[in-house]
């Protein structure tokens, strides 16, 4: 006779997350007793706030299991590594807690690879042409010294951060919340130079183009080639970079040139610029089409096949939060019985109004202070503290509300194949003592 060993629940969580629920929640659906306890030597300490523990949340200390894999490149702290074909490296959230952004803890989304340096960046040029009067190809140099100077905090985030919170999974890069920067850029406005080429009555979307190189290695294949409309591109925060807190911008993030397009999907920010089209309609270059950056006007089921038709271009950016001063994982010391949260929110083209942090699952919440942004499109700064009752294993959820009451949402809304706009409330585990 054979006696079959159960898993444990924490292997159950890892790999069947539904048999490890039923286990631990068993049929009334709170935890006590040998459930309490198997979780409690899952997460690894006692669990205070066992009682209002959601049914069906996997622990947050379990959830991602041995911790994303670390990628360091020159010029940069260890990121997380979602991919080396193209190259693309995401901030671990403690990583973000500098209000400006510095190279070294910058996010990088390629679609190709990028371009050789250039010797001399002030002589690279840029070419204006299509719906305009008189087109134009000026330098860096000239642009610097022929429209007015000026400089922005800004934030950039790739359309695709917070793709692996959706269920089932999506296509793309497993992005959680790190895809996403806050420096401050130094450049022209855009509208500044495309007034000088003279807009037609028929200008109404841009096209833009780089000198990164097709993973093909296609010299006259675009890698990516988005637009936006002409409203958006007329903004006084929509500029044309060629400086990064105060410095020539690394290769890596654009030199010599690059938009910067804040509060839409960081695709539209093109780097290695050296080519803007204006168009008399909808941009149809790749990344515009098909389910590239594009999401569903009605919601379709998840895990669904779709070509997009009927989808809309993904433009603004949902609301978003950040926990900065404390990882996921965190061990605080016996007897911790204050916790100091800190982070970073913002939402696309509006403002946080607040940010609430729970440490019962959501039972709760204590609001934050949130301080007004550096300047219109930089994210906010946040923080304040909350009570730990006594030691044992926490998760410290938090979530940001925008200037007109829209909550980041307990799960991620509005499943699409390419996986844009998942916002969920996030959380990290930590135990003390």
């Amino acid at each position: 006779m054979t006696t079959k060993i159960e898993r444990s629940v924490q292997e159950l969580y890892a790999d069947d997350p539904e048999r490890g629920d039923a286990i631990a929640f068993g049929r009334r659906g709170a935890l006590k007793g040998a459930s309490l306890a198997a979780i409690g030597a899952a997460v690894g300490a006692s669990v205070p706030f066992a009682g209002t523990m959601p049914r069906g949340l996997i622990p947050a200390a379990l959830a991602q299991g041995a911790g994303p894999a670390l990628l360091r490149i020159d010029g940069k702290e260890p990121l997380i590594n979602r991919g080396e074909r193209p190259l693309n490296l995401e901030t671990p959230e403690h990583l973000l807690d500098d209000d400006v952004t510095p190279a070294d803890r910058m996010f990088v989304r390629n679609n190709g690879n990028p371009p050789e340096p250039v010797a001399d960046w002030r002589a690279a040029k840029l070419k204006i042409e299509g719906e305009v009067n008189s087109p134009l190809e000026i330098t860096v140099g000239d642009l610097m010294a022929r429209f007015p100077n000026v400089t922005h905090q800004l934030t950039i985030e790739c359309g695709g951060n917070g793709r692996s919170f959706f269920v089932p999974e999506t296509r793309g890069n497993q992005w959680q919340n790190g895809a996403v920067s806050c420096a401050r850029w130094t450049g022209v406005r855009l509208k500044d130079v495309l007034q000088a080429a003279g807009l037609k009555p028929s200008a109404v979307y841009t096209a833009h183009y780089g000198t990164d190189v097709h993973l093909s290695g296609d010299p006259n294949r675009p890698t990516i080639s988005r637009g936006v409309r002409l409203e958006k591109a007329m903004e006084d925060h929509t500029i044309i970079a060629w400086a990064m807190n105060g410095e020539p911008i690394p290769l890596m993030h654009g030199a010599p040139l690059r938009l910067v397009i804040p509060g839409w999907a960081g695709s539209a920010s093109h780097k290695w610029l050296n080519r803007i089209v204006i168009r008399d309609r909808e941009h149809d270059g790749p990344g515009m089409t098909g389910l590239s950056y594009r999401m569903p006007v009605t919601p379709i089921v998840p895990g669904s096949s779709h070509d997009g038709r009927g989808f809309r271009i993904l433009e603004d950016m949902p609301v978003r939060s950040v926990l900065t001063n404390v990882p996921n994982g965190a061990r605080l010391p016996a007897g911790t019985r204050t916790l100091a949260a800190r982070g970073k929110a913002w939402a696309g083209e509006k403002t946080v109004k607040a940010v609430h942090v729970s440490l019962d699952y959501g039972a709760t919440w204590t609001a934050m202070q949130v301080a007004a942004p550096a300047n219109t499109y930089a994210w906010q700064v946040w923080n304040g503290s909350v009570a730990l009752p006594s030691d044992g294993y926490f998760e410290v959820w938090y979530r940001a509300t925008t200037s007109d009451d829209v909550m980041q949402p307990h799960a991620p809304a509005n499943w699409n194949p390419a996986g844009y706009g998942a916002n969920p409330i996030s959380r990290a585990a930590i135990l003390v003592g």
